[in-house]
């Protein structure tokens, strides 16, 4: 507890200074409520959702109809808790893992080098930079017929699918932070004699980071996305999530469907906090997440 003398008070007495002695327990509480509100605040409107969902389930929709919209403990009852099913569905999911892993590792290396070849001249960033907005902007669907028969039907062509989805936000966003280094820092390092390596290593990259993270969590999950697409399209080798995804609808699976649909929104969800954590790791230290 911090003392500090009053103007008021005799010698050899203190005084307790009142702001001095009550900000950390306040600076405690704070920030256990917020704590507490960073996850009462989701779960509140997860209740929410299996409310709505109930009740489009069982007031709704009609009675011949609901297997249209399984209740949500009936997606547990009738598919996670189904060994056949479980099995079915945690082995695509491993596949389709696998699919987007390697889809966002390639992603990443080609998005944070094709941003650093862009930010190293002007006419460089000219000359590349529309490209990958025109990356962005194909369609994909339409491509994977192209992508089937240049690439095949299995593996490679599911990570073409993944790596195309996933490279734009790694690109654009590591481009951003790159170019978004403090002028007068870079002008302090032209005055040194840096040369443009020592600059991007020792300046560039570690302002980018944040960028760079934040374009990584979007790029992972986006990879999700294109590996259920890829499968989804490339019915060779084994299964993974979009392949069962499409089975269990052809067969009017509806319990199965929301599974596995599940399955890989959470998937998703796991990629985007674990890179949160490693961002919160490696930067966190002088980077305020608070803020962002």
């Amino acid at each position: 507890m911090t003392t500090v003398l009053s103007p008021t008070a005799s010698a050899g007495e203190t005084a307790v200074d009142p702001v001095a002695s009550i900000t950390p327990a306040t600076s405690r509480t704070t920030s256990k409520g917020r704590s507490t509100a960073r996850w009462a605040r989701p779960t509140a409107v997860f209740g929410i959702v299996l409310a709505l969902w109930y009740l489009a389930s069982y007031v709704i929709l009609d009675e011949q109809k609901r297997f249209l919209l399984p209740p949500p403990h009936a997606v547990f009852t009738d598919a996670f808790f189904q060994p056949g099913v479980f099995s079915e569905i945690t082995q695509a999911l491993g596949r389709t893992a696998l699919v987007a892993l390697v889809g966002l590792t390639l992603a990443i290396v080609i998005g944070v080098a094709w941003a650093v070849a862009m930010s190293q001249a002007r006419w460089i960033e000219e000359a590349l930079f529309p490209y990958a907005v025109v990356l962005q902007c194909i369609p994909i669907l339409a491509l994977v017929p192209l992508i089937g028969f240049w690439f095949g039907f299995d593996f490679p062509a599911r990570v073409i699918v993944c790596l195309m989805i996933a490279l734009f936000p790694m690109v654009s966003n590591t481009l951003f932070g790159l170019l978004s280094t403090d002028k007068g820092q870079r002008e302090l390092f032209r005055l040194q004699h840096a040369s443009k390596l020592t600059i991007l290593m020792k300046l560039q990259f570690p302002a980018a980071l944040p960028a760079i993270f934040g374009g990584l969590r979007i790029s992972a999950g986006l990879a999700v996305v294109g590996a259920v697409v890829g499968d989804f399209f490339f019915r060779r080798g084994a299964a993974g999530l979009g392949a069962i995804i499409s089975n269990y609808q052809s067969r009017v699976q509806s319990a199965p469907l929301f599974a596995a649909i599940v399955a890989a929104s959470l998937f998703g969800v796991a990629i985007f906090l674990l890179f949160g954590w490693i961002a919160r790791r490696a930067i966190g230290r002088w980077y305020d997440f608070s803020a962002t």
